[in-house]
């Protein structure tokens, strides 16, 4: 059994926005795999198929820990079978790169789950959104994404899809040793 669970802001507002770099990728992966999101589960957008269960919760991004709990409680599952996709400003933009642990980096979404699981050992998808050296973080995140950067938007989350894919069906060993060596798109 595995959760994959993609972190967002919940509203109309925020769906094209940088944060919402998680629940872009659900979504991808959603469409690509057929699984669709059509269930409402411990305040989450849910899709299952067989032993797998992709989430967004339908919460804002800094506190989504309380959610990623509750579905993990009541899917049973543990932290090594639980990945959580967040944006990633530390990484280029178009970058993606797996990991086990960790600190939450800045990102408030992932302290949130850090302190909700009281544990930092799960894995994560993290996708690179780079950063903007002239413009505030919280703004950054908080903005569209420009037109100049669509096609390689698109690119990223099918590559983030087929991460996620192998992670799941061919390994997390596999996933990780091809998609942290790929090179920015």
């Amino acid at each position: 059994m595995f959760l994959i669970c993609g972190l967002g802001n919940k509203g109309h507002k925020y769906v094209s926005t940088r944060h919402n770099m998680g629940y872009l990728a659900v979504d991808r992966f959603s469409h690509r795999y057929s699984i669709p999101l059509d269930k409402k589960i411990c305040n989450s957008t849910v899709g299952i198929k067989e032993d797998l269960i992709i989430a967004k919760p339908d919460t804002y991004m800094n506190i989504s820990g309380a959610t990623v709990l509750s579905l993990a409680k009541r899917f049973n599952i543990k932290t090594e079978e639980l990945i959580i996709i967040h944006d990633d400003m530390d990484m280029e933009f178009g970058r993606i790169k797996i990991r086990w642990d960790g600190k939450d980096g800045g990102h408030r979404g992932v302290r949130s789950i850090i302190d909700a699981l009281e544990t930092k050992d799960f894995f994560r998808l993290k996708i690179g959104i780079g950063r903007d050296p002239v413009m505030d973080p919280v703004e950054y995140v908080l903005s569209n994404f420009r037109k100049d950067e669509t096609e390689a938007l698109h690119e990223t989350l099918d590559i983030a899809a087929e991460a996620l894919y192998t992670f799941v069906y061919e390994g997390k060993e596999k996933a990780m040793s091809i998609y942290n060596k790929r090179q920015k798109i």
